[in-house]
């Protein structure tokens, strides 16, 4: 995500932003880092977490006696971090103004402004979704039966409800993935097994695969290890891939979620069973604007997207192939050191 607008200074500049996670490689949080960088992509993984790693591996060296600033060539970046729920990291990096004080409050300010962005998104979460919320209630109302409606009236409430129900759900995932944006997206993580998780999320689509006359199938799994996820994070990528398949699935094909453990991590596949999909729309399933503009709607690729940035804040990675019996989407999940007797956690490409 990219901001652009007016300040005090009539010319400030946004942050530019990157997510470091407790494991794996630094993410960007839109295209301003790597122009303050003066880089095309950022350096992988750093052997130090946080800012030190990051600007070190970038070729920046901090300035004598100043803690937030760091040098490399003509550039002078003022850098910052802040620690996040899960474990991870916001780095944020701004341009230094020659007549400004690098000792001054530009680093809090920064700071500041990142939480009241996020801020701003609750606000607009809860207004928008205490509106649609009230919508559906009285939908519902209608609905129970107390009150008798004519055939046609009760169609029409059904299709309030359905699409309000629609609504509530995009604006959630949108809101989720714009905090996601800003490296505040909430994971309440616990250990538990992923057979519920996994089963939640095919009872959940079952009416759906069921209307389009398609097989949904949990596959039998292997014996798995605990898992240290929020389980409704993992439950709605999953849904999210299977929303994705079921909508270009044919009637009488089948979906099946499988899951097995790959060195240190744990592999979920959602497959679709039939005909494959064109290469470009495998390329880019995951890339929420390219594919809004040209299929020209967002749900679907927004649902899909926040899935990645829900793997993503675990630590984990997402993928997609396709040959000629089928489309897999996957999401890989890192196991705990204490599950791996010790051994560095994290994930294999």
């Amino acid at each position: 995500m990219t901001w652009s607008g007016e300040t005090r200074g009539g010319n400030e500049a946004a942050p530019g932003l990157a997510l470091m996670p407790r494991q794996g490689a630094p993410r960007l949080l839109g295209p301003l880092l790597l122009d303050y960088l003066g880089l095309e992509a950022l350096p992988p993984a750093p052997g130090a977490t946080g800012v030190d790693g990051l600007m070190s591996a970038a070729g920046f060296h901090r300035r004598d006696g100043q803690r937030n600033v760091w040098e490399r060539d003509e550039r002078t970046l003022l850098v910052g971090e802040e620690p996040l729920e899960d474990g991870g990291r916001l780095v944020w990096a701004l341009p230094v103004p020659w007549s400004a004080d690098p000792d001054g409050p530009q680093a809090s300010e920064a700071s500041e402004r990142v939480a009241d962005r996020v801020r701003y998104l609750s606000l607009a979460s809860h207004d928008l979704r205490g509106s649609l919320a009230n919508i559906r209630s009285y939908a519902a109302l209608l609905l129970n039966g107390r009150i008798p409606l004519e055939p046609k009236v009760q169609r029409y409430m059904e299709t309030i409800l359905r699409n309000a129900d629609r609504a509530i759900s995009f604006a959630q995932d949108f809101f989720d993935s714009s905090r996601a944006n800003l490296g505040a997206l909430a994971c309440e993580r616990e250990r538990q097994p992923l057979l519920p998780i996994l089963d939640a999320a095919v009872e959940r689509m079952r009416s759906t695969a069921s209307s389009a006359n398609v097989e949904l199938v949990l596959d039998a799994l292997p014996e798995l290890p605990d898992v240290n996820v929020d389980a409704g994070r993992i439950q709605h990528a999953v849904e999210a891939f299977l929303h994705h398949l079921l909508g270009r699935a044919q009637p009488g094909e089948s979906l099946h979620v499988r899951a097995e453990r790959l060195g240190h991590q744990v592999r979920v596949e959602v497959r679709r069973e039939g005909a494959s999909v064109p290469e470009e729309d495998i390329h880019t399933v995951f890339q929420c604007e390219a594919r809004a503009l040209r299929e020209r709607k967002l749900e679907d690729p927004l649902r899909v997207f926040l899935a990645r940035q829900e793997v993503e804040a675990h630590g984990g990675q997402v993928g997609a192939r396709v040959d000629p019996d089928g489309t897999t989407l996957y999401l890989t999940l890192p196991l705990s050191v204490p599950e791996e007797a010790g051994q560095p956690a994290g994930w294999q490409a």
